[in-house]
């Protein structure tokens, strides 16, 4: 026992020293919270609502402590529905029967929303767009798309998918998307790896839909009519997305490696045996580049030094491909186990170094993590390191300046009543100014503040007053300035200090 404490003592020790010199003031801190299979969420079918709701608020406080800024929740596993609709049921991950709402009856995206909100945290709805059944044996919904359009359908190994090759499904996917961006007080929509399903021996039984719908394309050239295929659907979607609600974002999560440099002289150069243009049909980079997606986060989940798909050069590949648009990238929390097989997973200081690593890349603007459930485990320190150092002050999710770069009225006065401060906002009318979040500087006095310095950001918060805890014994004195971000997180100008002791 002794040998085991004084190794949990190295571990935390290695993962502090591991510490940033500065903390960013603006960085994406995201977890993907998988509901498919209950992979996170909830941690099994049929709980009751108060269990449910139970379990988001423990997951919530959980990843705000750690000093996450968003939430990426899986809200259609496979054309089923984490939210209240008419489109599509109520999913089976829920309560355990397809099509069954539940019960007392509570609207969990609406929760998930309200308390992500709550804590400053920005909820990205994730969806996957082809995805019908994950086993073809699973009951479906009586009401389920698959029986009112069984033409549509597809089954490619034991699952059943939505046909991408045709326009009638496309235009299903564009008008789930919408009704949810429409009614839902949501922040982004957010798509994974998943387009064309991942390849089997067997060929993807798409004839049909090309026979019909080739749009000119040769049958040698189908890989050239699957990528086409995808490009439109998330064409539509950007554009039904903003046209709905500007502010909302819209981001692509896609396997780690576009292409090899074997099959193109402007891939990566990597020896992965799958790819996103290759195999999945999507041509991630073309979207970045044409502007139809605010931001990339290829899923990196390999080690620093991997001989065929290296983390560092991978992020030094995508860091080449913003286009004038946001990069984050994925790190495989779920590989951190003292008995992996692959050393760089044993070691404490392997998730801290990349996270590190990316912040010397200024294309690249922050992280997200898969998945939720493994930071209730023992990760080797790194909560610790999140806590303590690498996320010890809180950042602003990054401004994105082609979908609105105006900033917000600052506050128009700030008074202090004790340990209390309260300011006062310019109302505004137009949706894409009001004001959604502040931001608390602190700094001793003496101390000159730096505004772009992430370690003067002391809280981002909802509402418009907040109460200080004592900071040190000597009770010091320290000036408090405000800041107001808008849905987009532009920022406006700092209020003026006050000044307290704490």
């Amino acid at each position: 026992m002794k040998k085991i404490f004084l190794f949990s003592i190295f571990l935390f020790a290695v993962n502090v020293v591991v510490a940033q010199k500065y903390i960013p003031k603006h960085e994406f801190r995201a977890v993907w919270v998988a509901t498919v299979s209950n992979i996170d969420w909830p941690s099994k079918p049929g709980l009751s609502t108060k269990e449910q709701q139970n379990e988001v608020i423990a997951i919530l406080n959980m990843h705000k402590s750690l000093g996450m800024n968003a939430i990426i929740l899986q809200v259609r596993p496979a054309a089923d529905a984490f939210y209240l609709s008419e489109l599509e049921p109520w999913s089976r991950y829920l309560t355990g029967t397809p099509g069954k709402a539940p019960k007392p009856y509570y609207d969990p995206l609406e929760f998930w929303i309200k308390e992500c909100h709550k804590r400053g945290m920005e909820l990205h709805a994730w969806l996957n767009p082809y995805r019908v059944a994950q086993n073809i044996n699973e009951p479906l919904a009586g009401k389920h798309i698959a029986f009112q359009h069984p033409e549509w359908i597809l089954k490619y190994g034991n699952k059943l998918y939505f046909d991408p090759g045709l326009p009638q499904t496309r235009e299903f996917v564009t008008s789930v998307v919408k009704d949810i961006v429409t009614r839902y007080d949501v922040d982004a929509i957010h798509f994974d790896d998943y387009f064309y399903p991942y390849p089997l021996a067997e060929e993807f039984p798409d004839t049909s839909s090309f026979q019909q719908y080739n749009r000119g394309f040769y049958v040698e050239d189908k890989a050239g009519w699957r990528r086409e295929n995808v490009d439109i659907l998330i064409q539509m979607l950007n554009d039904t997305i903003k046209a709905t609600k500007p502010w909302v974002k819209f981001g692509i999560s896609p396997f780690g490696v576009w292409r090899n440099i074997a099959d193109d002289p402007k891939g990566s150069n990597t020896n992965a045996g799958t790819t996103n243009y290759d195999q999945l049909f999507a041509d991630v980079i073309k979207w970045q580049e044409k502007g139809w997606i605010d931001y990339l986060l290829p899923q990196i989940y390999w080690q620093i030094g991997h001989p065929t798909v290296d983390f560092e050069m991978l992020a030094n590949w995508w860091k080449n491909q913003t286009y004038n648009r946001a990069m984050y990238i994925g790190h495989a929390v779920y590989k951190i186990d003292q008995a992996s097989a692959t050393k760089a997973w044993t070691m404490p200081d392997e998730l801290p170094k990349q996270i590190e690593l990316l912040r010397t890349i200024p294309e690249i603007q922050g992280s997200a993590f898969y998945s939720s459930k493994h930071f209730n485990r023992y990760l080797l320190g790194f909560q610790d390191s999140l806590r303590l150092s690498l996320y010890k002050n809180p950042a602003i999710v990054p401004a994105m300046n082609w979908i609105d770069s105006i900033s917000p009225q600052p506050v128009r006065k700030i008074k202090k009543s004790g340990k209390k401060v309260k300011w006062e906002i310019a109302k505004t009318t137009n949706e894409m100014d009001q004001a959604n979040l502040f931001v608390i500087y602190l700094n001793e006095v003496g101390v000159e503040i730096n505004a772009e310095n992430g370690k003067f950001i002391h809280k981002i918060i909802r509402n418009n007053e907040f109460k200080f805890s004592k900071i040190n014994k000597k009770r010091k004195k320290y000036e408090v300035r405000v800041s107001v971000l808008d849905r987009l997180n532009n920022e406006s100008e700092l209020s003026k200090a006050v000044f307290l002791k704490l």
